[in-house]
């Protein structure tokens, strides 16, 4: 968390940010040890905090949004939605200028990350796009164990049959399929 990192930086106490902003001691201490949603903080508290570290009331935020974990089955989905809102070409831009994979790949979110490259590798080649060479490091990695979909999964624990995970890899798109995650189609959300 920010506020944790900048307290460290600053070489600083929570009580110091305490006394300092005027924010009292448990609320200090319920942000830092993440008891308290920093949504739900008053402006004014976190104006203060923000103040004593000299960072923004957004930075701050954000901080609290990235050390969120959705299931990777709700990160597929928000990724194929933005995909499709945005268009392949502004998707590709903003995962690239905000480096994404590398910060999903650094927080060791494997899953994410590895997605996230194939979902751009993919539409690189979709639109005849060079592949960005910056992730070539990750790209010589790949998950362990096949990651398929939940509905493969489910389907071939109803039937007690491997053959929906077979059928499965088999259409699986290549750029993903390399990372070991089992997906066929990334272009159908509703």
């Amino acid at each position: 968390m920010l506020i944790n990192d900048r307290i460290e930086q600053l070489g600083m106490t929570k009580y110091r940010l305490c006394k300092e902003s005027g924010v009292p001691q448990a609320t200090i201490n319920d942000i830092c040890s993440g008891k308290a949603d920093l949504e739900k903080c008053a402006a004014g508290t976190l104006y203060r905090i923000a103040g004593v570290l000299g960072v923004s009331i957004e930075e701050i935020l954000e901080s609290a949004q990235e050390e969120y974990r959705c299931s990777f089955e709700t990160f597929k989905s928000n990724t194929c939605h933005y995909v499709k809102d945005l268009g392949d070409a502004e998707f590709m831009i903003e995962v690239l200028e905000n480096d994404r994979i590398r910060k999903l790949y650094d927080r060791k979110w494997y899953p994410e990350a590895f997605y996230l490259l194939a979902m751009l590798d993919y539409l690189s080649r979709e639109n005849s796009v060079p592949l960005c060479t910056k992730y070539d490091d990750i790209r010589s990695g790949t998950l362990k164990n096949p990651i398929y979909p939940a509905g493969v999964l489910l389907t071939a624990k109803v039937l007690q049959s491997e053959e929906p995970l077979r059928k499965a890899e088999e259409s699986a798109i290549p750029e993903f399929r390399r990372f070991n995650l089992i997906e066929s189609d990334v272009r159908n959300v509703v």
